[in-house]
């Protein structure tokens, strides 16, 4: 596409990276995103007890604080509890939930929605020393993975699993567009495990490619997309700086990327380490070129950032990556 400014994207902050103690929406924490030029917010939110759905009043006191200090409430996570659930009255009632949270989101003028459907826990099981005394969180699959514990969900087939998600777009699709709320999913973390790991045929394996093209064609349109993991989807190619693009210029011609997570890897398919985002093997300035030039107008996130034992919060290694990320923004933008 045609090189063209785009004033829309923006630095996003999100629940990785919290400042103080008294929560996402605390003075203290909306002060440091904003010391960091940090003016848009993706925040958990606590489910009522017994599994009921995300309290109202605790969404209008969220609002109210990021209104108070100039910060936009964009977008909320949800949690993964309906993709674990079989066919039966509790997946469906976790349904009707949903569907209420997403009437409950539009009220506050929360227009996305994020969500990660996980039925076996996101895989690390190495690390590895980093710059500066940091370490790198890793993945490395198992030569005997096939005697792995099988996760709570209990054997999860392909077949399961995509009914699962079907089940769930075509029920929650078009409530969302009703209430002009964009459903972002984010891939399994990492994709292309072989299926029958710990139990589970993963929705983003063998080719996280063509389940990205699977899942947004179920319902196709602008309400059913992605938060998209750059370092998350590069865990799945075999040539993650070559293949990434393709995979962002589709969804973003697309209008289907809603917010984008930014973290590196070293690595690709079946062995990787998170690095520093200008470390890795993905040419984020590439990255941000097209995005730059499909519109994309959401929040971008720093991500899986390394740690270190000075700084057990993240705070300083998310720091580093809102200025990296803004930094990036202004750069492709001059460049037009």
């Amino acid at each position: 596409m045609p090189p063209r400014k785009n004033t829309l994207m923006h630095v996003g902050g999100d629940y990785h990276s919290v400042a103080g103690r008294n929560g996402i929406t605390s003075k203290e924490n909306l002060e440091y995103n904003l010391r960091h030029g940090v003016k848009h917010l993706t925040a958990t939110v606590r489910k009522r007890p017994q599994g009921g759905g995300w309290d109202p009043d605790e969404l209008k006191r969220m609002k109210d604080d990021c209104d108070r200090l100039g910060v936009v409430f964009e977008a909320i996570r949800m949690d993964s509890e309906y993709i674990t659930l079989p066919k039966g009255p509790e997946r469906e009632r976790e349904l009707d939930t949903i569907l209420g949270n997403v009437e409950k989101a539009a009220d506050i003028g929360v227009n996305i929605i994020t969500y990660h459907w996980t039925v076996i826990p996101i895989r690390r099981n190495t690390r590895a020393p980093g710059r500066g005394g940091s370490t790198y969180a890793g993945f490395r699959l198992e030569d005997d993975w096939k005697n792995l514990p099988v996760g709570k969900s209990g054997r999860v087939s392909s077949e399961d699993y995509w009914e699962r998600i079907a089940n769930f777009l075509e029920k929650v699709i078009p409530v969302a567009k009703e209430h002009d709320v964009k459903m972002a999913c984010h891939p399994y973390d990492p994709p292309g495990l072989p299926f029958g790991y710990q139990g589970a045929d993963n929705w983003d394996s063998p080719s996280i490619f063509e389940a990205i093209k699977r899942y947004e064609a179920i319902v196709d349109n602008h309400f059913n997309g992605f938060q998209l993991c750059l370092g998350t989807t590069a865990e799945g190619l075999r040539n993650p700086n070559s293949e990434i693009l393709s995979i962002v210029d589709y969804l973003g011609r697309r209008g289907k990327i809603h917010q984008i997570h930014m973290c590196n890897i070293r690595g690709g398919l079946h062995s990787f380490e998170e690095v520093y985002p200008d470390e890795g093997v993905l040419d984020f300035f590439a990255i941000m070129r097209v995005l730059r030039d499909t519109q994309f107008a959401g929040s971008i996130c720093p991500d899986h950032m390394p740690r270190h034992p000075d700084d057990p919060g993240g705070l300083q290694a998310f720091a580093f990556g809102y200025g990296y990320i803004k930094a990036l923004i202004q750069a492709v933008n001059a460049e037009v």
